[in-house]
């Protein structure tokens, strides 16, 4: 519902803990809206998590500027350099990571709000050297304070300029013995501050992990993070309108949790089928068509519901007599039943 995060992950994590009895090692993977100070306290150090840390934290801030010597993850798509933390008042484990194809992704966002940072940048100049003061002092103030919000661009020309002009506000020559007002304007030029941007850019793709488990290898922690986007898909695909889950309305929470349960179970059911379709064909070298008529090997089982869209069983009269068949049956659909094996097949037989 509307409850945050950051107060009800740690007492999900409590629930399982006392309806799950497990003798495995057991790690709670959760996203950054768990780590915070308090958090982390009542956790303790026998429950086991892993989660990425918020940017926002200045310890993060410091650790993303660090020069660091990255080392290559097992999946070389990612590098790493691991040191150690006590944020929380518990030991921990801290992994920068380096994504290469998320750094890439970036890039081509960060590049884009450049040019419209400076668009707006540019515009918000014009604003200050159109500003009028009434001393030199205080343009000098306001061009310092302009250059530390803008923080990105630095000035290549400054100075302070002294006018005047009519008093009435009236245009023209003034006229002999006329008192004028006089006042200060800005005159500046900027430029983009290369090593302020060479940093940032260098960060892209950077986020750090931690654990509270120091024995964990950089790759563990990474591969049991990645896991949870495994469960967000799941869920995703059981919240999407073509399954109707969505449309039920329930009031009472029992039957919200019953519900729940039955889309886990059947959650659980759709990835082991999926499962065991993708391992059937590699083991096969089979394939199947994806959306886009490309041989796949990793189908997803919602791709193939949608390929056995048409089939329907029909019931033929001969001879008064009322035969029972599937119609639309392609050979591409036969394959897919034989990998799923003949109890699937036993069905359109």
């Amino acid at each position: 519902g509307s409850a945050s995060d950051k107060t009800t992950l740690v007492q999900t994590v409590k629930n399982i803990q006392e309806r799950l009895k497990l003798n495995d090692k057991v790690y709670h993977v959760a996203d950054s809206a768990i780590y915070s100070d308090d958090n982390i306290t009542d956790l303790g150090v026998h429950t086991l998590w892993i989660t990425r840390v918020p940017a926002t934290l200045k310890e993060v801030k410091d650790l993303l500027n660090v020069d660091a010597v990255m080392k290559k993850c097992t999946d070389e798509r990612y590098s790493y350099y691991e040191t150690t933390s006590s944020y929380g008042g518990i030991d921990q484990k801290w992994v920068l990571i380096e994504s290469e194809e998320m750094k890439k992704r970036k890039e081509k966002t960060f590049d884009k709000n450049i040019e419209k940072d400076t668009a707006a940048t540019i515009c918000s100049l014009n604003k200050l050297k159109r500003t009028e003061y009434a001393c030199e002092e205080d343009a000098r103030k306001a061009a310092e304070m302009w250059i530390n919000e803008h923080k990105k661009f630095r000035f290549t020309n400054l100075s302070i300029e002294k006018k005047s002009r009519r008093k009435n506000g009236e245009i023209g020559r003034p006229k002999k013995g006329e008192e004028l007002r006089e006042y200060y304007s800005l005159i500046a030029d900027i430029e983009i501050d290369k090593t302020i941007i060479e940093n940032e850019s260098n960060k892209l793709g950077r986020f750090v992990l931690a654990t509270n488990d120091l024995s964990l290898t950089p790759d563990k922690i990474l591969s049991y993070y990645k896991s949870q986007s495994t469960i967000e898909h799941g869920f995703k695909f059981l919240k999407d309108k073509s399954f109707h889950v969505s449309e039920v309305y329930l009031k009472k929470e029992s039957r919200i949790e019953a519900l729940s349960m039955i889309m886990v179970l059947c959650l659980f059911l759709y990835s082991i089928a999926q499962w065991k379709l993708r391992t059937k064909l590699k083991e096969t070298k089979s394939f199947v068509r994806n959306q886009v008529k490309k041989p796949v090997q990793n189908p997803t089982m919602r791709w193939v519901f949608f390929l056995f869209r048409g089939v329907a069983e029909v019931e033929v009269v001969i001879d008064k007599a009322v035969e029972t068949k599937v119609a639309n049956m392609k050979d591409e659909l036969w394959q897919i039943l034989d990998l799923m094996g003949k109890e699937s097949k036993n069905y359109y037989l």
